[in-house]
């Protein structure tokens, strides 16, 4: 069984090897194969190093972890971020969010296998949001949620489309299931999210956590 790679961002010598530790102790399917204390050596890491997943803080001595992020889901797409910071302000979650990162811990989670469980859940296809996350996102989505008095209609493919999303399903399974293609799909959650009035990440998230469409950590 090929093993998920990870590479360990992080400033701080103490938390990388605690991380570290537990990893390589209870989760022998994840293997830590690199570290980095900044972007600069993070970016000259990956240019040797294959890595699925990275974890991410965003308190860097020369970059700040949005823009490490940003720069990440440019040049190598394909890798997954999990954010794991102290800095969990609304502006800064929602900021990482429009990034398009896959899941967003606090470190003042007091297990630290969760973050095993989240970089397990992301690699399945979900996103995963730490309790202090979800509980800022659903804050923020509620109060938004006050102002808003129009319930949107959907047809019955579309009913359908939100069904398999809740029990997430990617978008190539949902076409494989309705049988339509996957362009067709695509169209009809275009539809979906212009009728909640989503443009971005941010938006979407709230939405799939309000209607249980993606994993909050608990």
């Amino acid at each position: 069984m090929q093993k998920i790679r990870v590479i360990i961002v992080d400033d701080h010598d103490f938390f990388r090897l605690g991380v570290r530790a537990t990893i390589e102790a209870h989760h022998p399917d994840i293997a830590i194969v690199g570290e980095a204390k900044c972007g600069a050596d993070f970016f000259a890491l990956l240019k040797t190093t294959t890595a699925d997943l990275v974890l991410l803080d965003i308190m860097l001595p020369d970059m700040s972890g949005i823009e490490i992020a940003h720069c990440l889901k440019k040049e190598y797409p394909e890798v997954k971020i999990l954010v794991i910071s102290s800095e969990t302000s609304t502006p800064t979650i929602e900021k990482m969010l429009e990034v398009g990162v896959e899941g967003f811990i606090s470190k003042f989670e007091s297990d630290i296998n969760v973050f095993a469980e989240a970089i397990h859940s992301i690699m399945q296809g979900l996103e995963y949001f730490g309790k202090d996350i979800f509980h800022v996102l659903s804050r923020t989505y509620l109060a938004k949620k006050q102002t808003t008095q129009v319930t949107p209609e959907f047809s019955e493919h579309e009913k359908r489309i939100i069904e398999y999303c809740h029990e997430g399903l990617t978008g190539k399974q949902i076409a494989c299931h309705l049988n339509l293609s996957h362009k067709t799909i695509e169209w009809h959650k275009t539809n979906i999210f212009r009728k909640l009035d989503i443009n971005n990440k941010v938006e979407l998230v709230r939405f799939a956590m309000k209607n249980g469409i993606i994993r909050a950590g608990c």
